[in-house]
């Protein structure tokens, strides 16, 4: 009896040492030699052991058991953070293992242009798979994210940037990022010291930097038109511009007609003096300067030479007669 047990526990160890073995072996081994880099995906709701024969099925490790017992080993089966990893099976299951619970996640990049406002900029993020759009339209809408600018609306402070966001990120975080960037470009001392002294609030200052930027994409006329803007404030006549007009109306086919000059609108500069409540879109940098720097002129009138660029004139005669030239004469032809 005696010799049994002694028997059954030496083979009892044996097993034991077999398995240990084992399991060292295949913690120890890549799948394969195969360094081709893949996505692998860790969504919400996934635990070590879902991880773990997931990346098995996918043939990125030998075994699920011995890479969840390596993550028992180092305390990290509640590290793994959700994200898009590049993995590939000539990794050690102890690298996908740091890799998956270091966040390094796959990043992606995403261009938002001078001058979107932010419906544009939540479409585009929805359209490359970034963010859902009513999702990122509510977290615009979120002032805690606002600390140290004075405003009621993210409109104008989401800075034009190339950005790299991963597919979870999320929409919070993605805010937080861009209003970020709009304080460490946008919000400097010497800019908020020139607001101050042309008599402006730098919210003020942001608005219209992005009338600027609606206006003209040309470097070389952005003082120009910040020139007539400025002149007009001063003199308390209507800005008139089409960018508010066009941001006022819900939606928008294209096409400006008599009508939507009369809309009752704070934004419509046909029909109040002075800036609207705030920016109708992101400026970027240069307009931002332009809005504080204005070149010195005269110009009270600008209209499109339909080429991209601009005639600017100091009265009205000035300006009726560039209407005829570059806007009544070329409907006729």
């Amino acid at each position: 009896m005696r010799t049994t047990l002694i028997s059954c526990f030496w083979g009892l160890l044996a097993l034991i040492w077999i398995i240990l073995g084992l399991l060292y072996f295949q913690a120890s081994r890549p799948m394969s030699g195969d360094t081709q880099l893949q996505v692998f995906n860790v969504i919400p709701g996934m635990t070590l052991k879902k991880v773990s024969q997931e990346l098995s099925r996918q043939n990125l490790i030998r075994s699920a058991i011995a890479f969840q017992a390596i993550a028992l080993i180092q305390d990290k089966q509640k590290l793994i953070m959700i994200g898009e990893y590049n993995v590939s099976p000539s990794m050690l299951p102890a690298d996908i293992l740091q890799r998956i619970t270091s966040g390094k996640t796959v990043l992606y990049p995403v261009t938002i242009p001078e001058g979107y406002r932010i419906t544009e900029i939540a479409n585009l993020l929805e359209k490359q798979d970034l963010a859902d759009k009513d999702t990122f339209l509510q977290q615009t809408k979120n002032m805690e994210l606002v600390t140290g600018i004075s405003a009621d609306s993210l409109e104008g402070y989401l800075f034009p940037e190339t950005y790299h966001f991963g597919k979870f990120t999320a929409e919070k975080t993605i805010v937080k990022k861009m209003v970020e960037t709009f304080k460490e470009r946008a919000l400097k001392k010497e800019f908020l010291k020139r607001a101050r002294e042309i008599g402006f609030t730098y919210h003020e200052i942001i608005t219209l930097a992005s009338l600027i930027e609606k206006e003209t994409g040309k470097d070389s006329e952005r003082k120009q038109i910040s020139s007539v803007f400025h002149n007009r404030l001063k003199k308390n006549m209507r800005l008139q511009t089409d960018p508010t007009v066009i941001y006022a109306i819900e939606n928008f086919d294209g096409n400006i007609r008599k009508r939507d000059l009369k809309i009752d609108s704070p934004y419509n500069t046909y029909r109040y003096k002075g800036l609207p409540p705030g920016p109708i879109a992101s400026p970027g940098l240069k307009s931002i300067v332009a809005s504080l720097y204005p070149a010195k002129t005269s110009n009270l009138y600008f209209v499109s030479r339909q080429d991209g660029s601009h005639q600017f004139s100091a009265t009205l005669n000035e300006h009726n007669r560039a209407v005829q030239k570059y806007q009544l004469q070329r409907v006729r032809h």
